[in-house]
């Protein structure tokens, strides 16, 4: 129906979308539609949905269906919404309780992480890498934690950031 009908048509369904966002983020198949919306949507419709997900993203990414929704608004998202989004998870206390340390070792939310890395500004990637580095030995012990490793030392390499050495051992394996 998004795909095939008029703007005039689909302004209804849109406007009964948005809201139910928080519910279909959640669902095994309503996930699919934010999705999309994020894709091909308007902008104002692509801002609606983020504005529903700020506020929730440590809670939302570490669902299974919500996650793939929060990667996308990073993703699809404008920069000044994506830089919010960032920041949520950023922005927080630095320890064992921060957003992020808690994102990285899960199942579902390490993903959206790897999505920050990626589509994150280079000043505020240098701070996400920043945040990550005094972790990198815990991490090493979660099997999610090791993609967040991975992706880190892809950008050190990549850009020879100026983060020191990454403290892995000297055949440089994870």
């Amino acid at each position: 129906i998004l795909e095939h009908c008029t703007a005039e048509q689909t302004l209804p369904i849109l406007e009964e979308l948005h809201q139910h966002t928080e519910q279909l983020v959640q669902d095994q198949y309503g996930n699919y539609v934010i999705q999309h919306v994020l894709e091909h949507g308007r902008p104002e419709d692509k801002s609606k949905i983020v504005t529903e997900i700020r506020g929730k993203v440590l809670t939302l990414s570490q669902h299974k269906f919500a996650s793939n929704v929060v990667e996308k608004c990073v993703t699809h998202a404008s920069r000044a919404e994506r830089a919010l989004l960032i920041d949520e998870v950023c922005c927080q206390n630095d320890g064992p309780h921060s957003a992020l340390y808690t994102m990285m070792k899960d199942q579902y939310a390490n993903y959206v992480v790897q999505k920050m890395i990626d589509m994150a500004e280079p000043a505020q990637r240098k701070i996400i890498m920043h945040k990550i580095r005094p972790h990198i030995t815990t991490l090493r012990k979660y099997t999610y934690g090791k993609h967040i490793l991975a992706k880190l030392e892809k950008y050190y390499l990549k850009n020879n950031a100026d983060l020191g050495p990454v403290g892995g051992p000297p055949n440089g394996m994870l």
